[in-house]
């Protein structure tokens, strides 16, 4: 089982960008993948998921509205989009696999985490 986070990097205030997250794993093509950031000192924050077909997704609430999460089953691959980012949005983001086809949002709901990717946005 393995998932790989990419597509980090420095952004401008305003501009959208697009993480992915590849997934490997037989069974990984029937959970959900989710992702997670953790901004300098302070705690994980769950951002947004997406279920095993993409007919469902779950966002955070700092972030409901501006990112939109999707999910490529063929590639085994999903993909967050951040739209009209701010510096407050620099973190580390994480994404993670879990056997829940409904997300509350807690870290406890997901078995399998990738590395982290870095975004910075300057203003």
């Amino acid at each position: 089982v393995q998932l790989q986070a990419s597509g980090g990097g420095l952004a401008q205030a305003g501009e959208s960008h697009r993480l992915s997250c590849a997934f490997s794993g037989r069974t990984l093509g029937t959970y959900a993948i989710g992702w997670f950031r953790q901004a300098p000192g302070k705690a994980r924050e769950f951002v947004a998921a997406i279920n095993w077909d993409g007919s469902s997704t779950f966002y955070g609430d700092s972030v409901r509205g501006q990112f939109t999460i999707s999910r490529d089953s063929a590639e085994n691959t999903v993909y967050p989009r951040m739209n009209s980012l701010q510096p407050h949005d620099t973190a580390v983001y994480y994404c993670a696999a879990s056997p829940f086809q409904r997300i509350r949002g807690q870290e406890a709901e997901f078995s399998y985490w990738g590395q982290g990717t870095l975004v910075t946005v300057s203003s």
